[in-house]
């Protein structure tokens, strides 16, 4: 365990990933968002590749014995990324990534709904606060079905991320249940091949053939985004999930700069506050899991026979 050298590697892989999705706004006016996913995915497999020779896996991110669950985790996930990047080019980035947090808080439901997971009432909760944080965040741009005054357009962004974070969350669901079967090589390598693949699908709805300057911000942000993935899956080598996970949260400090300095976007009074919420609400959930842990590991050590 090095606690330190965990979060090291999980501050970057969130500098990575808001990298990644700052290049792929950069693009969205003009490329479709299934194309971007393609580009997201494919030029993530080289980089994964090679980090899983470094590693000595090859062998074991090549091999599954449930390609059912990864087609549908592809699926899933794909779809999920397909909707956050069309969100990107809809609203604002620091506005997508508070609704983007709304994922962690869903898994809670849906791990409950799919996978029988025990919720107790401080979770339950937690997930409330946090989601009545996403309404606080929606509730401006929700509000263009009732008035003329507001842009249709950023309304459609805002349901577009509640479904990506929804289709996120799901994917969360789907990988818990690989992880029963399934190297976490596997389930990374195989999420890049079938969203790729699939991400295809998506030509007839009209492709386009980006610049050379969209062209190099598309293969960036797949490389970047495959090593994000990397980052964070070693972060977790190194210390538990409730040192690391609230290390997520630094990526809106991080999209509020960008969005600032590189798209001229200014945040709202109302869009910080409900993100606050959420951020409230997701550390609170991990704190929660920490203190269930600890008590495990006390009935456990409880119930071991004494010499």
């Amino acid at each position: 365990m090095n606690p330190a050298r965990a979060i090291g590697l999980k501050l970057v892989s969130v500098v990575l990933f808001v990298a990644m999705s700052s290049l792929i706004k950069a693009s969205a006016d003009h490329v479709p968002p299934g194309e971007a996913v393609f580009f997201r995915s494919f030029f993530a497999i080289p980089v994964i590749v090679v980090w899983l020779i470094w590693q000595g896996q090859l062998s074991m991110g090549l091999r599954t014995r449930n390609p059912m669950g990864h087609l549908w985790r592809g699926l899933v996930g794909g779809t999920a990324m397909g909707l956050m990047f069309a969100g990107l080019g809809l609203l604002p980035l620091p506005e997508v990534t508070a609704i983007g947090y709304a994922a962690p808080l869903l898994v809670v439901i849906f791990a409950a709904m799919f996978l029988g997971e025990e919720v107790r009432l401080f979770r339950l909760g937690a997930v409330a606060l946090g989601m009545a944080g996403v309404l606080i965040v929606l509730s401006p741009r929700l509000s263009a079905f009732a008035s003329d005054q507001m842009d249709a357009r950023e309304a459609l962004g805002a349901i577009v991320v509640l479904g990506g974070a929804n289709g996120a969350a799901l994917a969360q669901v789907f990988v818990r249940k690989l992880v029963q079967t399934e190297n976490t090589a596997a389930i990374v390598f195989w999420f890049s091949v079938t969203a790729s693949v699939l991400s295809l699908l998506t030509i007839p709805f009209g492709w386009v053939v980006p610049s050379w300057g969209e062209v190099v911000m598309l293969v960036l942000a797949g490389l970047l985004g495959g090593l994000a993935q990397i980052f964070m899956t070693s972060a977790y080598r190194f210390a538990q999930a409730a040192v690391v996970a609230p290390f997520d949260y630094a990526s809106m400090l991080l999209a509020l700069i960008v969005g600032y300095v590189v798209f001229d976007e200014v945040p709202t009074p109302v869009m910080l506050v409900g993100a606050s919420l959420v951020i409230a609400a997701g550390v609170l959930i991990i704190w929660r899991e920490r203190q269930l842990g600890i008590e495990r590991g006390r009935s456990r050590k409880g119930m071991t026979p004494q010499g």
